[in-house]
């Protein structure tokens, strides 16, 4: 598990927002409702809550600033 500060990576974030198994899931709607990510799949979400709350990114630091 990573601890500190995130580096962001533009390439990964740009081919999770345009992999076909994105478009298909939003074109026919098959997206569960926000929050329900422990019920779709436990083990990953209970992974992003503890990465989420471990580690922080260059936009936190400039919201800290503000």
């Amino acid at each position: 598990m990573k601890y500190g500060l995130r580096k962001p990576n533009l390439k990964k974030s740009l081919a999770a927002k345009t992999s076909l198994k994105r478009y298909a899931r939003h074109s026919l709607g098959l997206k569960a409702p926000r929050g329900w990510g422990w019920l779709v799949s436990p083990k990953k979400s209970a992974y992003n809550r503890v990465y989420n709350r471990t580690t922080f990114s260059l936009r936190d630091l400039f919201r800290l600033m503000k």
